[in-house]
């Protein structure tokens, strides 16, 4: 099988290919990509109790984000995904992963055991999240976000001036307090792990530069994506369900190449 063979959504410099992540990577030129940001399952659809619309209901968000069968093939998915993302990796470009307790010990080791340096952990901090459904555990209001390079000995972008205050003593935390999705990043359909573009843009925006390519392994609603065009670089995804690639392809379509980027002014996190 080659590229050509594969059936694509969206349109030139943002392309999605309908595709499992692996098997689309190993078809990929080595050192090709400038990022990754993956948002890969987070195995938490057992069927276990959560919060929707004020009531009880049960977690399935899909096949695709339970379990493999166990924890062991869990990990050894994350460490099948993460080499490859490794390879595609140009030797200074940067990795971006998420997740919840469920999965990111596993990311982590998976990281370092492949030999990337991790940069920073990432705390997201949800100001509304979804109350704990049984009382027994605190409600679980952050995510996790690491960033790692390559390896020890690459040198990392970071757009340090761009994220930051002129004000030494006001520079950006590995704390971000980010809401989630608004109502208006959710007009073209439905996803139920859709990222904030905010949060996307924040971490592309850091480590990345204009014209540079980017690469999302579990494309989803397309929100990398998205966020990716509006600040003027390049995109490759990998999507397996063909619905959330046409909704991924939607979105696209309706965003603007480089807006983000005319539009940054000191009023640019408050909410843009």
């Amino acid at each position: 099988m080659e590229l050509r063979d594969l059936q694509t959504f969206g349109e030139p410099g943002a392309i999605v290919y309908l595709a499992d992540c692996v098997a689309l990577m190993r078809l990929m030129p080595a050192r090709s990509v400038d990022a990754v940001f993956a948002d890969p399952p987070y195995r938490l659809s057992t069927g276990g109790p959560t919060v929707k619309g004020g009531r009880l209901a049960p977690v399935d968000k899909g096949v695709w984000d339970r379990s493999l069968g166990s924890f062991e093939e869990d990990h050894r998915f994350n460490v099948r995904w993460l080499r490859e993302a490794r390879r595609v990796l140009k030797p200074d470009g940067t990795i971006w992963v998420t997740g919840t307790h469920h999965i990111i010990f596993s990311i982590g080791f998976a990281l370092q055991t492949l030999g990337f340096r991790v940069i920073n952990q990432i705390t997201w901090e949800k100001p509304d999240p979804p109350p704990n459904a049984l009382h027994t555990a605190f409600t679980h209001a952050h995510e996790t976000l690491v960033w790692a390079s390559k390896d020890r000995r690459a040198r990392h972008t970071f757009n340090y001036d761009l994220i930051n205050s002129p004000n030494p003593g006001s520079q950006m935390s590995s704390v971000w307090r980010i809401r989630s999705v608004p109502k208006r990043e959710k007009l073209h359909g439905y996803h139920p792990t859709q990222k904030p573009l905010r949060l996307v843009r924040r971490a592309l925006l850091a480590s990345t530069r204009e014209g540079n390519l980017v690469f999302d392994p579990f494309c989803g609603s397309g929100t990398t994506a998205v966020a990716a065009k509006e600040l003027d670089r390049f995109f490759v995804g990998a999507e397996m369900e063909r619905e959330y690639a046409e909704l991924a392809e939607r979105r696209i379509g309706a965003a603007g190449r480089g807006v983000v980027l005319r539009e940054i002014s000191e009023t640019f996190w408050d909410g843009t």
